[in-house]
């Protein structure tokens, strides 16, 4: 069904990502990196590709929903990093593209694992199944980008 909306927040075109969570496990995660859509309908379409076609998970069964916590994280545009010193753990995420690899992680991602700058970019690499060095490779590109985080918390 299509979101019926008069908040003009949720008429902005803004990029978000949609994390579904049992407990403490990943139960889900889809994203849109371009602002395409209003905000409200990327929302929408991210919470139910979350559900169902999140690649590494089955998808959702109805009888797992009232379990479920949802996290909803608004992305701010994307700045290229000129140098690593101005990544901000806990403050910004990252996203890396190295020719077909490319990667993306959340601002909360390395607070809630407790990395440091070197191991954030060391986790991004990976995420893009790149080396864990990858990121000091010259045809490398990093970008930042800060998000709004809300949703359901146990």
């Amino acid at each position: 069904s299509e979101l019926k909306t008069t908040h003009p927040a949720l008429e902005l075109e803004r990029a978000a990502f949609v994390t579904l969570m049992h407990g403490e496990a990943l139960r889900g995660c889809i994203g849109c990196l371009e602002p395409v859509l209003p905000l409200g309908r990327t929302v929408q379409d991210m919470a139910r590709g979350a559900a169902v076609r999140d690649p590494r998970f089955p998808p959702v069964r109805p009888e797992e929903v009232p379990e479920l916590q949802i996290e909803i994280s608004v992305l701010s545009p994307f700045r290229p990093v000129r140098d690593i010193a101005e990544i901000e753990v806990g403050r910004h995420g990252l996203v890396i593209r190295q020719g077909v690899y490319s990667g993306l992680l959340l601002p909360q991602v390395p607070t809630k694992y407790g990395w440091d700058r070197e191991t954030f970019l060391q986790h991004i690499c990976l995420k893009a199944n790149l080396p864990p060095g990858a990121w000091q490779d010259e045809e490398t590109r990093l970008w930042t980008f800060e998000a709004e985080v809300f949703g359901e918390h146990e």
